[in-house]
């Protein structure tokens, strides 16, 4: 979706369209009971082994919960119990009033660098509105996410002046199964770059 659209609010209006095929993908694939959970993810150079030099997303819909997914359910479970409120709304609020890994901050999303990074570059998207998943976002919640995506992917190029690779897969709740409501949604972006445009 980061290619130019005749300027800066068409491109935002197509990475909408974008946007509205991942939500309306999800609810469908989320009507067929056997699945329990949905990834949307995109990737984007051929670094990050992509044919295609335009990013590309893939939706992948499984019966088994992933690893990752299975331990960041322990975590915001207990503690939504503990506290009554999402993890990452608490852990967002912290980040905007330290202010020092911030990277977007709007009326509906914000990005930081997790002070657990793994990587060089690798930011988090989190939703303000605590949402377990994106059929709950609203249509101005969805434009938002747009513009939020647009500035990020183009941060990203900025940083060594070059069409910048990355993978970018969201965290959504599972799917037809019971007491999902301690789960925030967000989006984790790992760019595979280290310190220029060719090293890995």
């Amino acid at each position: 979706y980061h290619r130019r659209y005749g300027g800066p609010h068409a491109e935002v209006e197509a990475i909408k369209k974008v946007v509205d095929v991942w939500q309306n993908e999800f609810v469908e694939l989320a009507k067929n009971d056997w699945i329990k959970y949905i990834q949307i993810f995109e990737n984007k150079g051929a670094i990050m082994g992509c044919s295609n030099p335009h990013p590309h997303g893939q939706i992948w819909a499984q019966q088994s919960i992933p690893t990752e997914i299975e331990k960041e359910i322990k975590q915001q479970e207990r503690y939504y119990k503990e506290n009554g409120q999402s993890l990452l709304s608490d852990y967002w609020k912290l980040e905007e009033n330290e202010q020092t890994r911030v990277i977007i901050n709007n009326e509906h999303f914000i990005v930081v660098v997790p002070f657990w990074a793994a990587w060089p570059y690798e930011t988090l998207v989190i939703s303000k509105r605590h949402v377990q998943s994106i059929d709950l976002f609203t249509e101005e919640e969805k434009l938002d996410l747009a513009k939020t995506l647009k500035e990020l992917t183009t941060r990203y190029d900025n940083i060594f002046k070059v069409s910048f690779p990355y993978s970018a897969g969201m965290h959504q709740a599972p799917v037809n199964t019971e007491n999902t409501e301690f789960w925030h949604w967000h989006m984790h972006c790992y760019p595979p770059l280290l310190r220029s445009a060719t090293v890995k």
